[in-house]
């Protein structure tokens, strides 16, 4: 299938054209840099995606630039636009949906225009996960599902599917007596004989220390205990008094069990930081059907 390489910089384009992937290009210096390579390599007509900056003010072409990039376009043979595209600042919110017209007005302007400009046909899409569920009547040819093919929803979140689990064991279980402190810093303190648990998950891991201490909550048989002290770089501990858990049983970070967007939330950020934090060293199991 094809796959769309964003952002793109100079030091990718040879590993682009080798797999035969169809870079982003957003500015008038990447894209006389791909051209360059695309000539070294003999090719012509190479399929790319021209990014339009409606609003969002990150990477792509200003409005006052998009006539002086269809001459550009118009003088090689090196590109065949595949698609248009820009992106939404604020479809996930609606106190921005005036913004959000706009920008869907004035990608509709440029991108018609450019497309007016050439003989062949040319797709376009700006819809986010968001954007998607919101926005349904500006779903041109293409969307970009990102965060929603985690089951991560603008709207409901029963519209979707959590699809994601961050999971652990409980390494070591040990009874504090009462005024004895856990972890560094002897931030917690036992009000009561207090029932420890041990799980090997630390904020090397994607477990940010800012859910330590009573702010962050994990799923054990069921129940939600409160993540303990601080968070160590491997591991953390959690307050299993009152709860029948065994060593080795499974601990649940987020998941069906508890929702992502609740840890989001203790977390005081979004979802999309939560998942890409899990760091690369956690173990990963996909399933398929």
């Amino acid at each position: 299938m094809p796959i769309i390489v964003m952002n793109p910089e100079r030091s990718s384009f040879e590993q682009i054209l080798q797999c035969k992937l169809e870079p982003e290009i957003y500015s008038f210096r990447v894209m006389t840099q791909f051209s360059e390579s695309l000539k070294q390599a003999g090719l012509t007509r190479y399929p790319i995606h021209l990014k339009i900056d409606s609003g969002m003010h990150r990477l792509g072409f200003s409005e006052n630039e998009i006539d002086s990039l269809i001459q550009q376009l118009h003088h090689q043979d090196t590109f065949q636009i595949r698609s248009i595209f820009s992106h939404l600042a604020g479809s996930d919110e609606s106190q921005f949906d005036s913004f959000t017209l706009e920008q869907v007005e004035l990608f509709e302007k440029l991108s018609s225009k450019i497309i007016a400009a050439f003989d062949y046909p040319i797709m376009r899409h700006i819809l986010n996960s968001a954007g998607i569920e919101r926005f349904p009547q500006f779903q041109y040819q293409m969307v970009r599902l990102g965060i929603g093919l985690y089951g991560i929803s603008a709207l409901d979140p029963s519209f979707v599917k959590e699809v994601s689990t961050l999971k652990t064991v409980i390494l070591q279980i040990k009874d504090i007596p009462l005024h004895d402190t856990v972890g560094y810093s002897r931030k917690f303190r036992a009000e009561r004989l207090t029932r420890i648990g041990v799980i090997p998950i630390g904020y090397a891991d994607g477990l940010h220390r800012i859910l330590g201490n009573g702010a962050g909550k994990v799923k054990v048989r069921g129940v939600l205990v409160p993540i303990v002290g601080n968070i160590c770089m491997d591991m953390s501990m959690i307050d299993l008094t009152g709860i029948p858990a065994e060593e080795g049983d499974e601990v649940v970070i987020f998941g069906k069990e508890n929702s992502i967007l609740e840890i989001s939330r203790q977390m005081q950020t979004i979802p999309y930081e939560v998942l890409t934090g899990i760091s690369p060293r956690v173990k990963r199991i996909y399933f398929q059907e």
